[in-house]
């Protein structure tokens, strides 16, 4: 079930959820859901899986990717498609901002730090 059919920009709260990292809950559908990042050069998203298949965009900035023992660069403009249970990584290459959806629903979203 949708949590809201629109989202506006005003009710979106960037969270800190790593050094460097902010991360906007865009909600959810009833089979997917999508992520809104912003972050600094060098900030690392380390090795992790999730059950869900994650597609994602880069809007600025760039990302040095690895995919399993696979390792890629990208940059604005460029997307990705990470299949389910693939360890991955990210680093950003500049002040990177990027959109990550997934299907099913990602239920382990990252946690606000201090």
């Amino acid at each position: 079930m949708y949590e809201k059919a629109i989202i506006h920009r005003q009710e979106l709260r960037k969270m800190k959820t790593g050094e460097g990292i902010l991360m906007q809950n865009l909600g959810r559908g009833a089979l997917m859901n999508g992520l809104h990042w912003n972050m600094e050069d060098g900030a690392v998203v380390d090795w992790h899986s999730h059950p869900a298949e994650q597609f994602g965009y880069v809007i600025e900035g760039g990302f040095k990717i690895w995919l399993g023992d696979e390792e890629f660069e990208i940059h604005k403009g460029d997307c990705y498609f990470v299949p389910p249970g693939v360890l991955h990584k990210f680093i950003a290459l500049g002040e990177t901002e990027a959109i990550d959806l997934f299907n099913p629903i990602k239920e382990d979203i990252p946690k606000e730090i201090e």
